[in-house]
């Protein structure tokens, strides 16, 4: 029982390679370095985006848009929209990543949006990431 009310109390952490699926794609979640975003410095994320099979859908075949935004969200708090840029990470290629600077310790939530470019065959779609910065400045 003590370990039980021991591990109540414990912060919960809210791990990167994160999958979220919306419709007919999903997306998988890193950020450098190591899934631990450091408050005042860069983190490079990248989302490997997938259609129901596998097959990837890379940054040139995307309409996406990534938005960063505090947690709760706060009328006062202006969401960060990083440029996305095609990244290779692991064995992806081409997929959407981005610097991002999260200003102060606490939770985030990015949001990616997309909608298929000219030729590409996948549904619009918004996946939500919620991401802890618990280190850096405050």
């Amino acid at each position: 029982m003590l370990a039980v009310s021991t591990l109540s109390v414990l912060p919960t952490k809210v791990y990167a390679h994160e999958v979220e699926v919306s419709g007919d794609v999903g997306g998988l979640i890193h950020l450098e370095p190591n899934d631990n975003p450091v408050a005042g410095k860069p983190t490079q994320v990248w989302i490997a985006l997938t259609k129901r099979g596998g097959e990837i859908i890379p940054l040139e075949q995307c309409d996406c848009i990534l938005e960063v935004r505090t947690k709760p969200f706060r009328l006062s708090s202006v969401p960060i929209f990083p440029t996305l840029k095609p990244t290779s990470a692991e064995r992806y290629r081409g997929i959407p990543g981005a610097e991002v600077i999260f200003p102060h310790i606490g939770r985030y939530e990015l949001q990616l949006s997309g909608k298929p470019k000219a030729g590409a065959d996948f549904s619009p779609f918004v996946l939500n990431f919620e991401v802890t910065v618990a280190t850096g400045r405050g």
